[in-house]
């Protein structure tokens, strides 16, 4: 759904936000994982619960801008340089490969430290 003046909406309870600074500043919102599309990375989906029990996804382009380093052309998906941590995708972990997805990681570290949560190797999903 697309409305003008609305970031998103939740389709259980119908709870809006109007940007996207709002709905990630929302104490009743908490990423819980991420879904990537490893042909468009842009199309792979940010995870969310909300706290009337639904699960909102938005794709990742909605937060690339959040993104100021490098991001790298090559894949590592499969090799020994891969920790595999996109195959879960509760796995929020940081990833330490010079992988093209380790943007999109690197965002979710974003999201997470605005939100005052430490990610680290030890508190996500294992592999």
């Amino acid at each position: 759904m697309n409305t003008p003046g609305i970031f998103k909406e939740c389709s259980r309870c119908n709870a809006k936000w109007s940007s996207r600074e709002e709905f990630l500043a929302d104490t009743g919102i908490s990423m819980v994982g991420y879904q990537p599309h490893f042909e468009d990375l842009q199309a792979g989906l940010f995870l969310f619960n909300h706290s009337c029990g639904t699960t909102l996804s938005l794709p990742v382009v909605l937060f690339k801008d959040l993104h100021k380093g490098k991001i790298f052309e090559e894949s590592k998906r499969g090799s020994a340089d891969c920790p595999g941590y996109c195959l879960n995708k509760f796995n929020l972990r940081p990833c330490p490969a010079e992988c093209e997805c380790a943007y999109v990681r690197e965002i979710i570290q974003i999201i997470a430290k605005r939100r005052g949560v430490i990610l680290s190797a030890d508190s996500c999903g294992s592999r």
